[in-house]
């Protein structure tokens, strides 16, 4: 079966931005803040994080959780997006990149709905397992070290309630994982999380080709 899509370039791509994107001003503040450090890259784009405050407010999510944190774009779409009794938590290791997010959150008004975890996520993650909270969560997204991405995908699939959501960023990887010659660990764990999912009757199954490819996993 042969893949035919439309072809998104520069000016198609400000139309569909233009027409579009509903950008928050500290969004836009913090997002443009992040593009002037080393690493901005990591940052998802705009449209990726509306996409997931959509999901979230479609979903009617009040307890959610995040895998590699960053500069807090992702996790203050996330937030403005919850109710006010709506809980976060963000697991990351870098105490420099977010205090920015520390930073934003409370300049946007909802650091009170969010919890952040400076560990492992490995270690987040098994903590609350072991605290009694599987199944507890509606929606979950990763974004962190690709090596451990199926780690963090098995432990936030027993946090997540029966219709839970995980959202899973860098699915595509530049394209790398559509070449079989790439074989370096971050690669090779895309490909095979990839091939995984594909098969995985625990959840029902979605990926897009937005940012750098985003897969969609809904807790059968």
């Amino acid at each position: 079966m042969a893949y035919e899509s439309l072809t998104v370039n520069r000016a198609l791509g400000e139309y569909l931005i233009s027409v579009s994107l509903r950008e928050h001003e500290i969004l836009k503040e913090l997002r443009e803040e992040t593009d002037r450090r080393a690493g901005y890259a990591m940052q998802i784009t705009p449209e990726q994080g509306q996409l997931m405050a959509l999901l979230v407010r479609l979903m009617g999510a009040k307890r959610c959780i995040e895998v590699g944190t960053f500069t807090g774009y992702s996790a203050l779409c996330v937030a403005l997006a919850l109710p006010q009794d709506g809980r976060l938590i963000c697991c990351d290791v870098n105490p420099d990149t977010t205090a920015i997010a520390q930073r934003f959150w409370r300049k946007a008004g909802v650091d009170a709905k969010i919890e952040l975890r400076l560990a492992p996520a490995k270690d987040t993650l098994a903590a609350l397992l072991e605290a009694g909270a599987e199944a507890s969560f509606d929606f979950a997204f990763i974004d962190a070290d690709k090596p451990a991405y199926d780690l963090y995908y098995e432990a936030c699939l027993k946090l997540l309630r029966p219709r839970g959501l995980i959202v899973i960023d860098n699915v595509l990887w530049s394209g790398a994982v559509a070449d079989p010659g790439r074989r370096d660990p971050s690669t090779t764990a895309l490909k095979r999380l990839n091939r995984k999912l594909h098969t995985d009757e625990r959840v029902d199954l979605s990926m897009l080709p937005l940012g750098d490819g985003v897969t969609l996993a809904l807790k059968r």
